[in-house]
């Protein structure tokens, strides 16, 4: 992997002290895993897969060591395809629809095949010839998460101008700083976004779009604008207590892990994280890899009303993770500024039963309940419209908000789904502003 270290993290922090889970194929070991795909001609995990890799015909240029035509086979179809190869969940997508599993065995590991073919070209002009011929046309793209950086790559590969604005000193979006170590480290994601951003795009960082470049500037200098700025900061519950030391959100504390100075858990050894879904399962193994011994999660609803993905909160308890389902916190107890504990309920339909009150304790307390719509820029929009969430509202086929030079995607559109939806997002929008562009509806 090339790093020519444009953007950096500092280089110790507290990620680094968590593992990488999947390591990546030595050759003969991809070689061999590559020979147990049966290269379907209608394959199913090609179908599941968001953004349509042609999951067979790249596992079958791994089998035969082509492994620069693999790679020009998955950028072409998703340019994060070497970060979606280490975070996406394929239990549920590529690999889940894997057709050996009807015959009983392990399925393919196509997201390690797919680092095994993507890590070693990061840097290298493989996804094929662009446009040398401009169009003039400009395009301003708002965040600079993987869904704009692959509208905004697929704009300019076809000859239109792009700029993304970032109002972060550093680009990559969750991708640098809200995914799992285990997954991803942030400096793998920060050479991904470098070498995508160097392919003629122009990257403002530091610069708040309605605070510090107004919007109505952006509409009257571009001829359209893609909206993938993310969702806001973390949602809190609003009881007694939370307020103050020891108790965090959840994406704060990622962030913390991963881009800021390293993370103080001394003196810290048990913690309670409060969501049913992946973030939450997410934050709370991290927190046992870093060495608390006692890790909960609590979820106001049942197991099987989780969010979060099976797989996932098997591997947290595989981790020494505890679950409390039907419990509901009311009260953060604190003697002094320490949190000391939880005052839980027992929850029928997520709301607390008068009477079963008892004491949780634990010396943290992590919020993993969602974060909020960026209401306050998305509102100033004009004609775009926003969901009782504060997500934008768009055309599902084509991206399109109501205002007709307006498009979106990514978690600012869907409220939080995978890396790999944000791409295929990206992807759908930059073919619909092409065609506009052009002369098309």
């Amino acid at each position: 992997m090339r790093n020519r270290k444009a953007f950096r993290v500092p280089s110790k922090r507290t990620e680094l002290e968590i593992a990488d889970l999947k390591p990546p194929y030595l050759e003969g070991e991809a070689l061999a895993e590559a020979a147990r795909c049966l290269y379907c001609h209608d394959a199913p995990c090609t179908k599941a897969c968001p953004t349509e890799i042609d999951v067979a015909g790249f596992v079958r240029k791994v089998s035969t060591g082509n492994l620069k035509g693999a790679a020009k086979t998955i950028f072409q179809a998703n340019a994060f395809g070497y970060s979606c190869a280490r975070v996406c969940p394929v239990e549920v997508l590529c690999e889940g629809a894997c057709v050996l599993s009807l015959q009983y065995k392990p399925p393919v590991s196509i997201g390690r095949l797919q680092r095994h073919a993507t890590e070693p070209f990061l840097g290298e002009d493989i996804m094929g010839k662009a446009s040398p011929k401009k169009t003039g046309r400009k395009v301003a793209c708002i965040g600079a998460g993987p869904a704009s950086i692959t509208c905004a790559v697929r704009l300019v590969r076809v000859g239109h101008e792009v700029v993304i604005f970032e109002k972060r000193k550093i680009p990559g979006g969750l991708n640098t700083w809200g995914i799992a170590p285990y997954k991803l480290y942030a400096d793998e994601a920060l050479i991904e976004a470098e070498w995508l951003l160097s392919l003629g795009i122009e990257l403002k960082t530091g610069v708040e779009v309605g605070k510090d470049v107004s919007i109505q500037s952006l509409l009257e200098k571009y001829d359209a604008i893609f909206l993938g700025g993310g969702l806001g900061q973390d949602s809190f519950l609003g009881i007694p207590g939370e307020k103050g030391p020891g108790v965090f959100g959840a994406i704060e504390l990622i962030e913390r892990m991963k881009t800021g100075s390293s993370l103080k858990l001394d003196g810290v050894e048990s913690a309670a994280v409060i969501g049913g879904g992946n973030t939450a399962i997410d934050i709370a193994r991290e927190l046992r890899y870093l060495g608390l011994t006692d890790v909960s999660i609590l979820y106001r609803r049942t197991e099987m009303e989780m969010p979060g993905y099976a797989h996932e909160l098997s591997a947290a308890r595989s981790a020494g993770v505890r679950f409390y389902e039907k419990t509901v916190p009311l009260r953060v107890l604190r003697d002094g500024e320490k949190v000391t504990g939880l005052v839980v309920a027992r929850a029928e339909k997520a709301r607390a039963v008068e009477g079963t009150e008892r004491d949780f304790p634990t010396q943290m307390v992590v919020l993993a309940i969602g974060q909020a719509g960026e209401r306050e820029l998305l509102s100033r929009l004009l004609g775009v419209e926003l969901d009782s969430d504060g997500c934008v509202i768009v055309d599902e086929a084509t991206g399109r908000t109501g205002n007709p030079k307006i498009f979106a995607g990514g978690d600012c559109v869907n409220g939080g789904k995978e890396v790999v939806n944000a791409v295929a997002e990206g992807n759908r929008a930059a073919a619909v502003i092409d065609e506009m562009l052009r002369g098309g509806k």
